[in-house]
């Protein structure tokens, strides 16, 4: 019910005057906390002022990689404050191995389709920070994942207009659910094959 309430908010914002400036807002919080992705914004935007998708794709892509560089912030510095006595507290060593030599191994690969597709990226721009994987591929798998996502989302919206907002909504979900599919067959192959 809330998730529905915070969805039409989100959809208000879209009309707005200052619908850029809260664009931009959303962007940057959802890489850290904010649930809703900007993606909703972004279509009726793209569609309302086709001549405009490509800044607004811009817009969300550099405000999007923002956030998800605070995040990485946040996951380095809460880790050895916060996170690191709750995992030593409630046994979670082994853990947290598995998952830093995960990221450690995937990195690059694991942020840009977590930039991409449905998985919430703000779980892994955390993550990546916590683990500490390598800051410059970091931002690079987030330009390169998130700007494919929202240029991709810009163009059609701008090009196939209303008809196309919920068959592209359901195709992306479709798709990117599909190369978490990929990714996890070449990762379960990987750990057979070594």
């Amino acid at each position: 019910m809330i998730f529905a309430r915070l969805y039409l908010k989100v959809m208000q914002w879209a009309r707005s005057t200052y619908a850029d400036y809260i664009l931009a807002a959303v962007s940057f919080t959802e890489s850290m906390i904010f649930p809703i992705p900007p993606d909703v914004m972004l279509m009726p935007m793209a569609m309302a002022k086709p001549e405009r998708a490509m800044y607004l794709a811009t817009l969300t892509t550099v405000f999007s990689v923002l956030g998800g560089i605070a995040g990485y912030g946040i996951g380095m510095w809460a880790f050895p404050t916060i996170v690191e006595p709750l995992i030593l507290k409630f046994g979670y060593t082994d853990l947290y191995q598995t998952v830093h030599a995960w990221f450690m191994t995937w990195g690059f690969w694991v942020v840009f389709l977590a930039g991409f597709t449905p998985i919430p990226y703000k779980l892994f721009t955390v993550t990546a920070g916590m683990v500490g994987i390598a800051f410059p591929p970091f931002v690079l798998a987030s330009f390169l994942g998130r700007g494919a996502r929202f240029y991709l989302v810009a163009y059609l919206m701008a090009k196939g207009g209303p008809k196309l907002e919920q068959a592209i909504h359901d195709g992306i979900v479709r798709f990117g659910w599909a190369l978490v599919g990929i990714f996890i067959a070449v990762v379960v192959a990987y750990g057979f094959l070594h």
